[in-house]
């Protein structure tokens, strides 16, 4: 396999092996320059010696053209090893868009509607209720957030409407999203897709479907990747192996990581990741679970920066991407502080609508989403730029500057 190194002035940016390579080109090929690319490394550094993260890698694409691929510190403080370019990251809530594609793929096939009730596949869902504040008795309050351990009194109503797939992939549902219903419903055990989502039924739901927009972190998407089990007849686990980390080549990305992998997982000082280490898993999730690297989530960004197509593979039509990419909250989103402006929420993917009320540093119509320890990835179809930040421990300033190198390197 063919390995290759570029060169971008005095940084020295890893090597990539592809089944089937990513184009590279300079910078200066795709109205980016090398000079102002450089800052990438240099925030990168600074954010190491703060104490912020231990290492990472950053990968950026533009036109089709890779044109930085650079590792930063150190993948194992202990080992004082260094990070390296197949370093295996926990993509927590970054797995999240891999579910987006793969419900795009049945929408395409006319297996599933975005307007589709979800009774209509799983019936448990038919006649759910919604817990609210028992005080007022005139009124229907549902409190945005509520501690599990101290909930306060509350009574059931009716959902004026069905739960529907597109509730669940812009998080609209109201379902075990950190509020009341969720605060006063029992756990349930996860061992399957197939034994967990039918039993959500009976839990109450944080608010009325459709009426604000709360981030279910950990449960909402789940039940799409269950649809898409009944649907297409395949698990889901082998639904994503198949239909998207194969085409694209994704060969480091799993769900349970093989042995002769777990020495490329990063350590993270103060953190115990032994739980996360040789374990397997029955219970593949739609919302959190994968482990990959940054070059496979390039992979991914670089096929929905090509309209759907990457390696001659077509995943999904150019048509259903700018779908997945678009606002369908109106104006319910507001990030987790409730106070963003200038963006909106597409299916399972956050979009820049007004990037000057954003504050953004990416374009009109940019996508993407992260994951709780840090990984971050997005394309900027605008721009026709993608980027990809594996980081272990998350950190908004690294993220943002990262961003920002970016920005300032784009000269047309």
């Amino acid at each position: 396999m063919k390995r290759w190194v570029v060169i971008a002035l005095s940084t020295l940016l890893v090597p990539l092996g592809f089944a089937a390579e990513l184009p590279m080109g300079t910078p200066e090929e795709v109205g980016m320059s090398s000079v102002r690319l450089q800052q990438i490394n240099t925030v990168m550094r600074r954010h190491i010696d703060a104490g912020h993260i231990q290492g990472g890698v950053t990968a950026v694409a533009r036109r089709g053209k890779v044109v930085h691929f650079a590792t930063h510190g150190l993948m194992d403080v202990q080992a004082k090893r260094p990070m390296e370019k197949d370093a295996i990251f926990i993509m927590m809530s970054s797995t999240k868009p891999i579910l987006g594609v793969a419900a795009m793929m049945m929408i395409e096939e006319g297996l599933i509607r975005p307007s589709d009730p979800v009774s209509k596949y799983i019936p448990e869902f038919e006649g759910m209720q919604v817990a609210v504040l028992k005080d007022p008795a005139d009124e229907e309050v549902s409190p945005y957030n509520v501690a599990r351990n101290d909930p306060p009194a509350h009574r059931l109503v009716p959902a004026r409407r069905e739960i529907t797939i597109e509730h669940l992939l812009t998080h609209t549902s109201g379902l075990m999203s950190g509020g009341l219903g969720a605060a006063v419903s029992a756990p349930i055990p996860r061992v399957t897709l197939a034994d967990y989502i039918p039993k959500l039924g009976q839990v109450a739901l944080d608010f009325q479907p459709g009426s604000t927009w709360k981030y279910s972190g950990g449960t909402g998407l789940d039940v799409v990747a269950r649809i898409i089990e009944i649907v297409s007849g395949v698990p889901y686990d082998e639904f994503v192996q198949t239909r998207i980390f194969n085409p694209l080549g994704m060969k480091d990305t799993h769900y349970n990581l093989p042995a002769d992998k777990e020495d490329r997982r990063v350590e993270i000082t103060d953190r115990d990741m032994s739980r996360f280490r040789n374990q397997t898993t029955s219970y593949f999730s739609g919302s959190y679970g994968l482990s990959s690297t940054a070059e496979d989530f390039l992979r991914f960004e670089q096929m929905l920066a090509g309209g759907g197509e990457l390696f001659g593979n077509r995943l999904l039509s150019p048509r259903s991407v700018r779908m997945m990419a678009s606002n369908h909250t109106g104006d319910l989103y507001k990030g987790f502080s409730q106070s963003d402006e200038g963006v909106g929420f597409g299916y399972t993917v956050a979009v820049v609508v007004d990037d000057i009320k954003a504050g953004a540093r990416r374009s009109n119509g940019a996508f993407g989403w992260g994951g709780a320890f840090g990984t971050r990835s997005w394309t900027d179809p605008q721009e026709e730029l993608t980027a990809v930040l594996m980081i272990q421990q998350p950190h908004p300033g690294t993220a943002y500057d990262f961003e920002n190198a970016i920005q300032q390197a784009i000269i047309d």
